[in-house]
C-alpha cells in the first residue's frame, strides 16, 4: 500500500441545517439542528417535517442500547482440532490480551471476543469500547498487537490476514445485525392522533398499515439482510459527511427496523439501528466545518471520553427517525411523494 499523499480538492456538498429536532436522550434533553450534506433538496424539507413533529410533543426518545467496535483476525491451523483447542485456550486469555492493547493505546478496551472455525481456519471477531473516536484504526492496531502476541503464544497458529471479513466492515452481513458493530441506538417517539393527521396528512392505521407491508413484507420479498426500513441510508449519508464520517459506513448502518404501533389511538414510531459508526475525534474531525459542526451539536464538550460519540449517535438516531417517519407518511398518499419532489427540485433548478 503506497503511503505518499494523494492531492487533495476541496468538492463541497450543499449541506443545510434542518430543525430544530426535539430530543429526550439519555441524561440529557436539548432541541438541536442538524447540518445534513446532501444533492437531494427534499431530504431537507423531509426530515424537516419530521423535527417540526417532534418539537409539537414530547419529543423523540433516544436511546444507546450497546457500543463496539470490532475487528476480526484469521488464523490458520493445521486442522479444525487444533483451531478449536486455540480458541477455547484463548477464551481464558482476555486479560493477556487487554495488556497488548493498553501498551499502544489509553481508549481501546477489549470486552468480548465471537469465534467461528471453518475447516482449519479461525475466524477471532475482536470487541472493543474506543471512547470518542469512531474507532476503526484503532481496533487494526489493538488486533495487530493481539496478533503479535496470540502467534507467540500459539506456536499451532499461522497469520493470514488482519482482517477476516468477519467483523464485519462496510458490508451488510447478518452478524453485525446480531451482535452490533459502533453504537446500538433506538429513537421513538409517540405522536397524537390529531397531530399526526394535521402535519402528516395520514393517520396512525395508515402508517402501520404501511409499515407492515412495505418495510416488513417488502423487505422479506426482496431478502433484505437483518433490515426492514424505507430509507435510513438517506439521513445516515447526510448526516455522516456532515459530521466528519467514514460515509462507507452506511452500509451496515442502514441496517435497521422501523417498528410501529397504534397505542389508545397514538402513533407509537420507532427506529432500531445497532450499527451506526460514529466518532468525534479521529479522521475527518479537523476540517474547519466539521469543527464547528459538531461544536454546534453540543458534542465537543469536555466530557468523559465516550459520552460526546454517545450524544452524537443519539442525534443521528433521532435524525433518522425524523426522515423515515416523514417518507412513510407522505407514502400513504398517493402521488404525495413525485409531487413533493417535482416541485422542491424544479424549484431549487
Amino acid at each position: 500500500m503506497s503511503t505518499s499523499s494523494p492531492k487533495v480538492t476541496q468538492a463541497p456538498v450543499p449541506m443545510r441545517f434542518v430543525g430544530p429536532i426535539k430530543i429526550q436522550g439519555q441524561g440529557w434533553a436539548d432541541k438541536v439542528k442538524v447540518p445534513l450534506a446532501t444533492y437531494e433538496i427534499p431530504l431537507w424539507h423531509s426530515v424537516g417535517r419530521g423535527a417540526r413533529v417532534s418539537v409539537l410533543c414530547a419529543g423523540i426518545k433516544t436511546t444507546v442500547v450497546d457500543e463496539r467496535m470490532t475487528r476480526s483476525i484469521l488464523l490458520e491451523a493445521d486442522d479444525a482440532g487444533a483451531a478449536l483447542q486455540a480458541w477455547q485456550s484463548l477464551q481464558n486469555s482476555q486479560a493477556q490480551m487487554q495488556e497488548q492493547v493498553s501498551q499502544h493505546s489509553r481508549f481501546a478496551k477489549l470486552i468480548d471476543m465471537h469465534a467461528q472455525i471453518v475447516g482449519n481456519l479461525l475466524y477471532v471477531r475482536l470487541e472493543f469500547t474506543t471512547g470518542d473516536a469512531s474507532g476503526h484504526n484503532m481496533v487494526t492496531q489493538a488486533a495487530d498487537n493481539i496478533m503479535t502476541w496470540l502467534l507467540e503464544a500459539y506456536p499451532q497458529l499461522r497469520y493470514c490476514s488482519i482482517s477476516g471479513n468477519y467483523c464485519s466492515d462496510k458490508k451488510a452481513t447478518a452478524v453485525n445485525g446480531i451482535l452490533g458493530r459502533g453504537k446500538y441506538v433506538v429513537a421513538e417517539i409517540i405522536i397524537p392522533r390529531e397531530l399526526c393527521e394535521r402535519r402528516l396528512l395520514t393517520t396512525p392505521e395508515k402508517v402501520v398499515d404501511l409499515n407492515i407491508k412495505k418495510n416488513l413484507i417488502g423487505t422479506l420479498m426482496a431478502g433484505g439482510l437483518r433490515s426492514a426500513n424505507a430509507h435510513y441510508a438517506n439521513m445516515l449519508l447526510g448526516f455522516y459527511l456532515a459530521t466528519g464520517q467514514d460515509a462507507a459506513n452506511i452500509i451496515e448502518g442502514s441496517q435497521g427496523v422501523t417498528h410501529a404501533e397504534v397505542r389508545d389511538g397514538d402513533l407509537y414510531f420507532s427506529c432500531t439501528m445497532p450499527n451506526l459508526i460514529m466518532g468525534t475525534v479521529g479522521n475527518g474531525k479537523g476540517l474547519d466545518f466539521v469543527t464547528e459542526n459538531l461544536a454546534l451539536l453540543g458534542c465537543a464538550e469536555e466530557r468523559e471520553a465516550g459520552e460526546n460519540s454517545r450524544r452524537l449517535a443519539q442525534i443521528c438516531g433521532a435524525t433518522v427517525l425524523c426522515g423515515e417517519l416523514s417518507l412513510l407518511a407522505a407514502q400513504t398518499n398517493p402521488g404525495e411523494l413525485m409531487e413533493a419532489h417535482v416541485k422542491l427540485e424544479r424549484n431549487a433548478k
